[in-house]
Order: C-alpha cells, then structure tokens, then sequence
C-alpha cells in the first residue's frame, strides 16, 4: 500500500480506560482495533482521537460526564507523550504532512458528546486552546443542543449557539449521530463545511445512523466530507469489504470527483466490523479491494489522505 491513512474518528480513548473507565492501556501496543505498531506500518497515519462524553449511565454508570472527558484527554496525551518517537499532536494539517514527512503519525483532538463539557458553548474557547480541532453536539441521547438519530428533536437555541460559536473558533462541527432534523438545523445557519467523521450511506444500508443521498450532498455543497464508518450494523446485512466499498461507490456517484469521502473508521467504538476488516492492519485491504473496483490511484489519495487534509485548512 503507497496511500497514507487519515482517520476522522475512533473511540480508543475511552476503549484504552479499560471496563472500570479507570485502567488506562498502551495505545504503543494493544489487542484492540488500533495500535501504534500496526498502525506505523501504514506509509502515513493520521487519526482523530475523540474525547467521548455522555450522560447515559448505562455507558458510563456512576462517573461523571467531566471526570470521563478528563480521564480521556489525559489518556491521549500520556499515550501520545510516551510514544513520540512514533507519534505526535498535530493541530494544522501543516503539521500533518510534516510528521508524516519525518515518518512520525499524527493525533488529532475532537470532542463527541457535549456531557463532559456541560453543553456550553462558552467552554469551546478553552477547548480550541487546548488543540480541539472538531466538536459533535452530542452521542445518541437527547441533550440540551439537540435530538440524536435515536431520540429524534432539532436544534435547540443553545444549540444554536454552539453551533456559532464553534465556527468562529474555526472549529469544525461534526453532524455523526445527530438526528435529521438536528442535521437540517445546522446546515440552514452554517458558515463553514460540515464534517460527517464517522457515517454511511442509507441508500445502501438503511440504518437511520447513516446519511441519506440529500444530506450527503448538502455536505457537498458545504465543502465537507463525510467518513465511513467501519461499524458491522451501518455496513449492511452481509458486511464484507466488498459492501464497504459499496458506500463509498454510492458516495462517488453522488461525488464523481470523490471531493468529499473520506474515512472514520470508528475503530475501538464498534463490537464487530466488516469481515477482512479487523482493525487499523487492514486499511491496506481495503485499499486493494477498491482498487479491484475500480476506483483510480488519484481517488484512493483524496479518500484516504487528501480530502481530510483540504477540509481541515478550514478549521
């Protein structure tokens, strides 16, 4: 595999606190989804790390939505300070390309959920300093920004708000779990491109997570990108790769010059993947697998590497 990897979402840093949200494991070396082993055998490596929130105790039980964004944010940065010789932060896309020039990954910070920041809009600022680069407004409850796909509801005025002020962070604003009237919400007062990090194509899986052809196209026409996530239920009935590359051809006839596809994996937030997809090892899988589809070296760059990079220089 030439192509290098930019993943716009994973879950291992809430996987990497172990079942008791206490333990943290090595992101260097682990059994789960993604390592920095395997992952540094990729021609380049760039991953969105998601400080993951909710106030959903059957997730998180007794701990609070704060303690968990805390516990998370303190994993990625350990993690990533005890690997730099592998690994690195990265908060401009400059950056990125640099690291990956140096043969060094990238992480990069994004917040999904709002629990762990108490919904406030006025937190962003504080979070934009830190090196969030991307913000969700919530996970699949409803919050006092939105309505998720499970809950159903639009945007609230505070989430609104959120919304605003997110851009004039220059913070991109990721519409992964929201419902559909919450998704039609932003795209009626956004500024900027809208990011789907981690979200298929209805058309092909109808689960209510996934996009429909409208709302992929109204990300489009906002310059943004849309994700694929690696998730068995969003994939469809017999998920293999070959049906993963059945979203991403739908997408490309929505995007013929494939501007707007990209990859979030969801790794280390989903039970079970596609079969001969299981885990960061086999993006160069994928890779052959679209090739044989027919897709060009030049789509398999913008897909894998280019679009994400391009969407970020707004953010």
């Amino acid at each position: 595999m030439n192509v290098p990897v930019f993943d716009f979402h994973c879950d291992s840093a809430f996987k990497l606190l172990g079942s008791d949200l206490n333990q943290a494991g090595s992101l260097r070396k682990n059994a789960y989804h993604i390592d920095l082993e395997r992952a540094g055998k990729l021609p380049g490596y760039a991953q969105c790390f998601a400080c993951f929130t909710t106030s959903d105790k059957a997730v998180v039980g007794d701990l609070s939505p704060i303690v968990l964004f805390e516990r998370e944010l303190a994993t990625i940065q350990r993690e990533v300070d005890s690997s730099s010789d592998l690994i690195a932060i990265a908060y401009t896309p400059e950056e990125i390309e640099e690291n990956r020039k140096n043969g060094k990954m990238s992480a990069i910070l994004t917040l999904e959920g709002t629990a762990g920041i108490g919904y406030n809009p006025e937190l962003l600022e504080d979070l934009h300093t830190i090196g969030f680069r991307i913000t969700s407004l919530g996970w699949n409850e409803k919050t006092p920004l939105t309505g998720s796909n499970v809950t159903g509801g639009g945007l609230t005025d505070l989430g609104r708000a959120y919304v605003r002020e997110a851009q004039r962070l220059k913070m991109g604003v990721d519409v992964s779990h929201i419902s559909d009237e919450g998704f039609w919400d932003i795209l009626n007062i956004t500024q900027a491109p809208i990011i789907a990090t981690h979200s298929n194509s209805r058309a092909v899986c109808g689960h209510k997570r996934n996009l429909t052809d409208d709302m992929f196209r109204a990300i489009c026409q906002t310059g943004g990108v849309a994700g694929y996530n690696f998730c068995r239920d969003f994939t469809g009935e017999s998920a293999n790769l070959d049906t993963v590359c059945d979203h991403i051809l739908h997408f490309l006839e929505l995007d013929p010059e494939g501007e707007h596809i990209a990859l979030g994996g969801d790794l280390d937030g989903v039970e079970h993947t596609p079969d001969g997809f299981e885990g960061v090892q086999s993006y160069p899988a994928l890779a052959d697998r679209l090739r044989e589809r027919g897709l060009t070296e030049k789509l398999m760059w913008k897909i894998f590497w280019e679009n994400a990079l391009r969407v970020l220089k707004n953010f």
